[in-house]
């Protein structure tokens, strides 16, 4: 694996949901690595996707803007790319327990047609998907592998399960090369903070950095782990550029699992303003709470050589420092 980022010089690589968060930061290292890069988005409100994320880069790359649920603009994207990180999707839990339909047409049958996309015009693509560690529920047993059981709570789990499986069942049924990583909790520059539905870390971030509260339930003793976006970008590339990861999937974690309420701490901390506050919990939200949740990356590092690299503390200064410069870009 010494030599995997070699293998992305001249590239040919799509990337849907390029302009969302980890998208772009994807699609940016792609383009510094000397990939001939498409970015793939569909700018839907509220869903992340941010031309500002390519700041610096727009000449460099290609833009579509399309919906991955159109298979006739699919069909023509993936035509001649060497490899595709699929990384479009509705990412927001709560969004997809109002809009139900909607997370099932973009987070399931959308997958559909890209994988179809792939199958008839250009079966020899290589295919990372973005999977979630949502898939799993409530852990029955800590860390979580990917031999837990998969027991959604909501309706994106579901979903995303779906989505992933479909990219499974391709590479079986027809041989075409896909592989999923089930993200935890990424974080870092470029992150939506614009509302509070597409993850904590983000939300933290913007409280802090405009000197506000941040309330956590209960005694905020719940356990999670985080991963850096460039340690997250660097899976994915590892992922795309060794067929030993075909037909597996794999976790991604973070160093160490930390609680929310010492991560509130540290993130006030950093930003050197806002502070932190204990709240009951609300009846509606207690009853869904999982608890403590943490993945292995045993596997992936086994077959990929994969950690994360980045300490939280370096990961959290670089992420306020940026959207502290930035925050009228990503704030509205």
């Amino acid at each position: 694996m010494v030599d995997y980022l070699h293998s992305y010089d001249s590239c040919k690589a799509l990337v849907t949901g390029g302009l969302g968060f980890i998208g772009s930061n994807l699609a940016r290292r792609l383009v510094d690595l000397g990939a001939q890069v498409t970015i793939v988005d569909s700018l839907i409100p509220d869903y992340g996707g941010n031309l500002f994320n390519i700041a610096g880069y727009e000449d460099r790359l290609r833009v579509n803007i399309a919906d991955v649920r159109d298979p006739y603009s699919m069909r023509a994207l993936v035509k001649g790319q060497d490899v595709l990180f699929n990384l479009a999707g509705q990412v927001s839990h709560m969004d997809s327990m109002i809009e139900p339909f909607t997370d099932l047409e973009i987070n399931a049958r959308s997958q559909l047609s890209i994988l179809e996309a792939c199958r008839y015009e250009n079966p020899s693509i290589r295919i990372v998907y973005a999977g979630t560690r949502q898939q799993y529920g409530k852990p029955r047993y800590l860390p979580l592998d990917e031999d837990h059981i998969q027991a959604p709570t909501d309706v994106n789990g579901v979903n995303k399960m779906a989505g992933e499986w479909f990219h499974m069942v391709y590479h079986t049924a027809y041989g075409l090369r896909t592989t999923s990583l089930r993200l935890t909790n990424t974080y870092g520059p470029r992150q939506l903070i614009k509302h509070n539905r597409q993850g904590f870390i983000g939300w933290f971030v913007r409280l802090a950095v405009e000197g506000k509260t941040i309330q956590l339930y209960g005694d905020g003793q719940q356990l999670r782990d985080l991963t850096y976006v460039d340690d997250v970008v660097d899976a994915f590339l590892r992922a795309g550029a060794n067929n030993v990861a075909c037909g597996e999937v794999f976790n991604l974690g973070g160093q160490a699992p930390i609680s929310l309420l010492e991560l509130a701490k540290l993130i006030v901390h950093i930003a050197g303003r806002g502070d932190v506050e204990l709240v009951p919990w609300p009846e509606e939200r207690k009853k869904i709470d999982i608890g403590d949740v943490y993945s292995s990356y045993a596997h992936i590092q086994t077959v990929l050589g994969w950690t994360p690299t980045t300490p939280l503390v370096d990961g959290l200064a670089r992420m306020i420092a940026y959207c502290s410069e930035h925050y009228d870009r990503y704030a509205v």
